[in-house]
């Protein structure tokens, strides 16, 4: 079991390190577009000073936070880090040559931002949910998510990077490919956080009807649904009454919605969202290193 959850954590990190280095060597570098992260900087040194190469630089600045992250984050993270890291930079070596070829892909920033935002944020929420990262300021916001658990890693992301930005603005002097590295870290913040916690979105959804028995086992056999059922009183009849409470993934909602108006058309029914839910055909348990 051990070695399949193993495989499984190399296999999303090396599909999200390849999306990230990607990001990176066609997007990100030639275009100038430092959007955060030590990445970020090691893209304005490289164009500053063209001695070494990105993905080196990648490697070589990450080395003080990989020792760090020995000593505060477990063996684990550390090693899945430290693949991750060195698979992407050595990715970004091997690819560099390929992109010469064919960039700039676009020359509209614009494009260049969204497309690179994307894939960026992709590559690092799969890396993220192999239980390591590509290393840098990632390692940084791991330490700082341990403390505040309140802070998404995304928003997290957005207001470390805002640093980077600010430093490309300083290091290249173009106000214009600031924005667009802004846009570009903003936009990554939120598919950043749409990969790691928007997959377990669902509707929570109560329903109060004298038929409750009927539509509990429509819920549980032709849904296949779990059900709560909760004890409750109507105010103003003073009667005891059931509620039905139940969380269905979105696809999963209509066939609910169908069930309820079948069994009753006048059932109340309650709907709202939640963004998380841990259990049972959702999450299989508490990450808390998201």
């Amino acid at each position: 079991m051990k070695s399949k959850s193993l495989l499984k954590s190399l296999l999303l990190a090396t599909v999200g390190a390849s999306l990230f280095a990607f990001a990176v060597t066609f997007f990100y570098d030639p275009a100038k577009l430092a959007p955060g992260g030590l990445t970020g900087f090691a893209v304005i040194i490289s164009n500053l000073f063209p001695v070494l190469s990105t993905g080196t630089l990648v490697l070589l600045l990450n080395i003080p936070l990989l020792i760090l992250a020995w000593f505060r984050l477990g063996k684990k993270f550390f090693f899945l880090t430290i693949y991750a890291t060195a698979f992407a930079s050595v990715l970004m070596n091997v690819l560099e040559p390929l992109a010469a070829n064919v960039v700039p892909l676009t020359d509209d920033l614009i494009a260049v931002a969204l497309c690179g935002a994307f894939f960026d944020a992709l590559g690092l929420g799969l890396v993220y949910r192999s239980g390591g990262c590509t290393g840098g300021t990632d390692i940084v916001i791991k330490i700082l998510r341990k403390k505040y658990r309140h802070i998404r890693t995304g928003s997290m992301a957005l207001i470390v990077n805002a640093v980077v930005v600010t430093a490309s603005l300083i290091a290249f002097g173009d106000f214009e490919l600031s924005v667009y590295a802004a846009i570009a870290m903003v936009i990554e913040s939120i598919v950043l956080d749409k990969v790691l916690y928007g997959g377990d979105s669902a509707k929570l959804i109560f329903i109060i009807s004298d038929k409750y028995k009927e539509i509990t086992d429509e819920l549980l056999v032709k849904v296949d649904l779990g059900v709560t059922l909760l004890t409750g009183e109507g105010a103003y009849m003073q009667k005891p009454k059931k509620v039905i409470f139940c969380a269905a993934k979105k696809h999963t909602f209509p066939k609910v919605r169908d069930v309820v108006k079948a069994a009753d058309p006048s059932a109340f029914m309650i709907i709202s969202s939640a963004t998380e839910i841990f259990g049972k055909g959702y999450k299989d348990q508490f990450n808390e290193d998201l």
